[in-house]
């Protein structure tokens, strides 16, 4: 992905996610999913912009199902914010950078 959004599988979720000692915002996407490409950006900046006190992952729901159905994911792009291991907020739909960061600052420490 980049150095700034990590790459997430069913493999290392528990490391990179439940593990976390921050608040994770992941983006479950799609390769075909145009509204998830047309906010990479915006899912990039939010992570440059909170390195340090949010960790920020992508997972490809086609690649990676066992996650994907665990949290029921439908549509995409689907954003939840995990705490602690636990979904504290969650949106479905392109998000604006503005949105994005008011879906994680509450949830900043």
């Amino acid at each position: 992905m980049s150095e700034h959004v990590a790459t997430l599988t069913d493999q290392n979720w528990q490391k990179e996610v439940t593990d976390s000692g921050q608040p994770v915002l992941v983006d479950f996407f799609a390769e075909w999913c145009m509204p998830c490409k047309a906010m990479a950006p915006d899912v990039e900046a939010v992570a440059k912009e909170y390195q340090g006190r949010l960790r920020v992952g992508k997972l490809n729901v086609d690649d990676h199902t066992e996650i994907a159905a665990k949290y029921g994911i439908t549509a995409m792009p689907t954003l939840i914010v995990l705490k602690g291991g636990r979904v504290v907020d969650q949106r479905v739909g392109k998000l604006s950078k503005d949105a994005l960061t008011r879906l994680v600052e509450p949830h900043l420490g």
